[in-house]
């Protein structure tokens, strides 16, 4: 079965910035994750898919790679004429060697003729974990769940049956580990598909793993969230991504954190921002709020007589640790006025009266009688 585009898998078009590629992630990752989709093997197969298609296209140069080439530029495994060498010879001459292994050469891992093999180091994973805004200031712990590989133990990871190291040659690659492949006036070259790059295979393979050295099965990890993390932080743990081949040393597995919406806060870095409407009247006589912090207190915030929409109030250290550090940011009251609404016959009363003596001259509202008094100037200054 083809591969499918890897712009398609990600929903996006080939002009797609690096921020609508995390955005288009992000929202995929949380809607397939493994967590939210027990069983569901659909799922489990788009998410892997999701992550193969990301870590290729938020690379610059594997991206571009692939924008040329396809998914040829990627493929393991050898095919096409030639694919244990050159055939005939290289048409293009050396030259086209250096341009080839210098264009390639990052992707592969290889290098001419075999002289750098390849290690068979597992690969890396990613997975996401969503947290709420008071975990991001506590810190906290979590389990996730992985679908990858792990060493084989019936071979402690070696690939042969009983735990042996014998292992000869592989006769497809003569042990360099790269088969090169001529396909159009294009030189591909790509891991063996005899030992995986390894160079040498297994005389006497393992029966539960085949040779590989490894088996597919789920893991539970812990991941400890610092305190004071941010939204999109990635956190890397080292050596728990997919086992080696044949006892190579695994990869690593990071982990995404993303930030649920908080009902009353908003962050921005080490700042926390709340909004507090007040009514009308509390905005004018003044007064004193009660409002919430981050970290589960109460504070009492000074509402001076006459405070306008807009105003704002600091909270000094009530805000977000700084990550690995003692500093803490600042928390902000936002006021906004709220205009009462269904009044009574009285209320309606009350505010008509007090309406009536504002507007008699009274310096109630001096924005408002500053902004008339520019109007009646630009409309006299027009002669109307």
């Amino acid at each position: 079965m083809a591969k499918r585009d890897y712009y398609e898998i990600l929903g996006v078009s080939r002009e797609a910035t690096e921020d609508d590629l995390k955005k288009a992630y992000r929202k995929l990752a949380m809607k397939f994750h493994p967590d939210r989709n027990q069983g569901d093997k659909d799922a489990e197969t788009k998410f892997k898919e999701l992550n193969e298609a990301y870590d290729v296209l938020k690379d610059g140069e594997k991206r571009a790679a692939y924008d040329r080439f396809g998914h040829a530029a990627f493929e393991q495994g050898g095919g096409g004429p030639g694919a244990g060498g050159f055939g005939g010879g290289n048409p293009f001459g050396a030259g086209f060697e250096d341009i080839f292994e210098e264009m390639f050469g990052r992707f592969g891992g290889g290098g001419r003729g075999g002289r750098r093999q390849a290690s068979g180091r597992g690969a890396d994973l990613r997975t996401m974990v969503e947290i709420g805004l008071e975990e991001a200031f506590t810190g906290a712990k979590k389990t996730v769940r992985v679908p990858s590989s792990i060493a084989c133990e019936a071979c402690s990871g070696t690939g042969a049956e009983g735990g042996s190291s014998a292992a000869t040659t592989c006769t497809t690659c003569q042990g360099a580990g790269k088969v090169r492949a001529q396909q159009g006036f294009f030189l591909i070259e790509r891991t063996c598909p005899t030992c995986g790059g390894q160079g040498r295979v297994i005389k006497n393979p393992c029966k539960i793993c085949q040779g590989a050295g490894r088996v597919q099965r789920d893991r539970t990890l812990n991941v400890s969230i610092p305190a004071g993390v941010e939204d999109g932080t990635r956190i890397r743990l080292a050596g728990e991504g997919e086992a080696g081949l044949r006892g190579a040393p695994a990869g690593d597995l990071y982990v995404d954190v993303s930030i649920r919406p908080h009902p009353i806060f908003q962050r921005d870095g080490a700042n926390i921002f709340v909004r507090v409407p007040l009514r009308m009247t509390q905005a004018a006589l003044g007064g004193q709020v009660e409002v919430p912090s981050i970290d589960g207190g109460r504070a009492r915030v000074t509402i001076p007589a006459g405070t306008q929409a807009g105003d704002q109030f600091r909270l000094r250290g009530k805000g977000f640790s700084v990550l690995r550090s003692a500093v803490r940011g600042d928390m902000f009251v936002q006021v906004s006025v709220e205009t009462p609404q269904n009044l009574t016959p009285r209320q309606r009363e009350l505010l008509e009266q007090f309406e009536a003596e504002a507007s008699s001259g009274g310096r109630t509202s001096p924005e408002a009688e500053g902004f008339f008094a520019k109007v009646k100037e630009f409309w006299d200054g027009l002669g109307r």
